[in-house]
């Protein structure tokens, strides 16, 4: 029996892995106690996905928090060296409820992912750790950088290194201001690069842009495009933070980033790094974004502008995926922007539609 362990497995990224592998031959064990629904309330609750999940042959679910070190270890015992492969996605992933409590969210992203990193020592040592980390480690520095205004979005100076692929691994970290929960996270992505360099462990931080689908419980503070495209179904007013509106994100489908996962675990390496999101294949300003789904719904958004961004956001983020491709070259994107947010406006009308009956 081979066995993959999903944290966060009723989120989007976690979900998807988890039948991307389970339809590859392997069994799941997934870890979720909904605390998105804690974090962003009921609406943003994961357990309809959870509960599709384990309707599936080969699934088992704990409801199991991974800061509990007992319960964890207990998990990690009981599969033991069956274990193959752990991806971590569980986290508290907004800016704006980290300020709320801090340590929650320290706790949770950077112990949380050391407990999983120790149980994995102990008890699988063998198996690849992919975690899923964030492009916010690289702070508010991006905002440093020349950048130019268009007419719908900001762009990097055309003649800087950076214009025509995006932002690399090796972009400083140091000197700039990250916001709590990038803090957190990146206290978490230094531990598994540390793991896989003195431990020989096989892990890989995947710091990601904005991963999105139509599985997205998309919340206003977290979840960009899912919850644009919510408010653009159904009507529900949208709120433009900062910078013009012209902020740009690069967007990556989630069925793009749980192939990169498996293709990693085909041929793992210790301690990478990789930057994984759209890249210049896939992004969208916020502008941009509000005008692709009112073509897809036939009808104007109800969105109006404030003048504050939030704490460490991005003005301009376009991921360098050029490592990750040079190492995997099998692995290619399905989708781009008009695709993606197409997928996304199907899935949201098909779960309008049946909460409706």
């Amino acid at each position: 029996m081979t066995v993959a362990i999903v944290t966060g497995s009723g989120g989007l990224v976690g979900s998807e892995t988890a039948r991307l592998f389970l339809e590859n031959g392997l069994d799941v064990v997934g870890i979720d106690n909904d605390m998105r629904s804690v974090f962003f309330g009921a609406g943003a609750s994961t357990s309809w996905q959870v509960a599709l999940l384990q309707r599936r042959s080969g699934y088992t679910h704990y409801t199991t928090d991974i800061r509990d070190t007992a319960a964890i270890e207990g998990i990690f015992r009981r599969h033991g060296r069956d274990v193959a492969i752990i991806v971590h996605c569980a986290a508290q992933p907004s800016h704006d409820w980290a300020v709320k409590d801090p340590v929650a969210d320290f706790t949770i992203n950077a112990n949380g992912t050391q407990t999983l990193l120790e149980a994995t020592r102990r008890n699988a040592p063998d198996a690849t750790f992919i975690f899923v980390s964030t492009n916010k480690v690289y702070g508010d520095r991006p905002n440093h950088l020349p950048l130019v205004e268009l007419e719908t979005r900001w762009e990097l100076d055309p003649s800087h290194e950076w214009a025509a692929r995006g932002f690399p691994e090796d972009m400083p970290i140091d000197r700039c201001l990250h916001s709590l929960f990038g803090a957190s996270k990146v206290a978490a992505d230094v531990l598994v690069q540390e793991y896989g360099r003195y431990f020989g462990m096989k892990t890989a931080c995947f710091r990601g842009g904005c991963l999105t689908g139509p599985g997205h419980s998309g919340a206003q503070l977290h979840g960009f495009l899912a919850y644009l495209m919510r408010c653009a179904v159904t009507g529900l007013p949208y709120t433009v933070f900062g910078y013009k509106g012209k902020q740009v994100r690069d967007n990556i489908h989630v069925s793009d980033v749980a192939s990169a996962f498996w293709a990693f675990f085909q041929h793992p390496r210790s301690g990478e790094v990789y930057n994984l999101g759209g890249g210049r294949h896939s992004n969208c300003s916020m502008t941009e974004a509000i005008g692709i789904a009112e073509a897809l719904t036939g009808r104007p958004m109800d969105h109006h502008y404030v003048e504050e961004n939030r704490i460490g956001d991005h003005i301009w983020w376009i991921s360098d995926t050029s490592r990750f491709q040079a190492h995997y070259p099998e692995w290619r994107y399905r989708y781009d922007i008009g695709s993606l947010m197409a997928d996304i406006h199907a899935g949201v009308s098909r779960r309008c539609e049946a909460a409706a009956n």
